[in-house]
């Protein structure tokens, strides 16, 4: 007897997923929003449906150094005796936001190549 069953993948691996994050990131940031850490960690579990997760290992060192290189700003604001660090995208920030979704989209086109070929028209 054999079974057909689908596989439902819970999460992507983080071999998977790595490369993928810092322009997910900028998405998220592009809507205009500022958003802290945990909320685009949290927004990113939510729109994937749990299947890719941020951890803040990942998170963090790829904002810090978006803010290094000017792409995003940083707001803090103190709720109570904490302090939560808000990121927004700045102007020049957009063009590689820009150039990060044409890149992205240019690489799914590719992968959908390899993994999805059109069947031969005779």
């Amino acid at each position: 007897m054999h079974l057909n069953k689908m596989y439902i993948c819970p999460m992507y691996s983080k071999e998977l997923t790595k490369g993928i994050l810092l322009p997910i990131i900028l998405k998220l940031l592009s809507a205009g929003d500022k958003m802290y850490g945990y909320e685009i960690s949290q927004k990113v579990r939510e729109k994937t449906k749990g299947k890719i997760d941020i951890s803040e290992g990942a998170l963090y060192p790829i904002l810090h150094k978006l803010e290094h290189q000017g792409v995003l700003t940083t707001e803090k604001v103190f709720i109570g005796k904490r302090v939560r660090k808000y990121y927004s995208v700045t102007k020049s920030g957009k063009k590689v936001i820009a150039k990060k979704t044409e890149e992205i989209n240019d690489f799914i086109e590719t992968l959908q190549i390899i993994f999805q070929p059109k069947p031969l028209t005779t």
